[in-house]
């Protein structure tokens, strides 16, 4: 059973999903964005590459509000969120997962991602525990969701089971059902590709690709695994120091000089070049 397919709008349109705009930040006097603009489009696969320190974490804490933009703006649906609450962020449409996993590790694996399908109705855990008109409807709304999902993502062998005595990989696949549970229309996935075994890391991209074909989610990610980045993504976005320093198709990319540099250094650029 695959979870319903989410809306995603009007795709004639040629307003990027999400837009980032000059976006700053700084701390203290270390400059960690300088001026990074990029668009996502509906329906596709972006990637967020650079090597470490480029920048990539804190440009996806300000999209999901945990960190302030010091310039700049982001977009999203047309609604500028640089001021927004980070609670709102699931509501208005925006999921995310964590390298280090943020799972409630005490609780079992379809509440946890229970609790991701009442995080885009932040009132319906109110409405539950006073009895409020409507709870019994949104109960069953986020119950049905939960069981597609644990089915879609393959984890009914494991979902009475605590997750903290789950394997790593997959306690990474029920982050990624909780990040879903609230039908965004923006997927964050923060390194998806680490810690994962060969075999986990072979399914992985179809996941993704499966998230967006069959779910309707754009997705943006940032990845190391290059290999990874390179079969699934539509477009990629490479940052270094800060700044951005190339997009476009993941071959574009790949053979983008300041990529090269930023990765293997000007002598091996140049030995490569020779």
């Amino acid at each position: 059973m695959t979870p319903h397919k989410r809306d995603s709008g009007d795709k004639t349109t040629n307003t990027p999903l999400l837009q980032v705009q000059g976006v700053t930040v700084r701390f203290g006097g270390i400059v960690a964005l300088d001026g990074v603009s990029f668009d996502i489009r509906r329906g596709e696969i972006c990637a967020l590459i650079g090597p470490n320190g480029a920048g990539k974490s804190t440009l996806f804490n300000c999209l999901s509000r945990l960190y302030e933009c010091n310039a700049g703006s982001i977009v999203f649906e047309g609604q500028t969120i640089s001021r927004l609450p980070r609670h709102r962020m699931a509501g208005i449409g925006i999921g995310r997962t964590f390298q280090n996993l943020a799972l409630f590790r005490s609780m079992t694996v379809r509440d946890n991602v229970r609790v991701g399908c009442h995080s885009k109705h932040h009132a319906g855990m109110l409405r539950n525990a006073f009895r409020l008109p409507g709870a019994a409807r949104i109960e069953a709304e986020a119950q049905a969701r939960a069981e597609s999902l644990i089915d879609f993502l393959q984890l009914g062998d494991v979902a009475e089971r605590v997750v903290a005595d789950l394997p790593f990989g997959t306690q990474k696949r029920v982050e990624l059902a909780r990040a879903l549970a609230s039908e965004p229309q923006l997927l964050l996935l923060d390194e998806p590709a680490c810690g994962l075994n060969h075999e986990e890391l072979e399914g992985l991209g179809d996941l993704i690709r499966d998230i967006r074909d069959r779910l309707g989610v754009t997705v943006l990610l940032v990845e190391h695994h290059m290999g990874l980045v390179m079969k699934i993504s539509d477009r990629v976005v490479a940052l270094n120091f800060g700044k951005k320093i190339a997009q476009g198709t993941p071959a574009e990319v790949r053979a983008h000089p300041e990529v090269i540099r930023a990765y293997l250094g000007a002598d091996e650029e140049e030995g490569a070049t020779a």
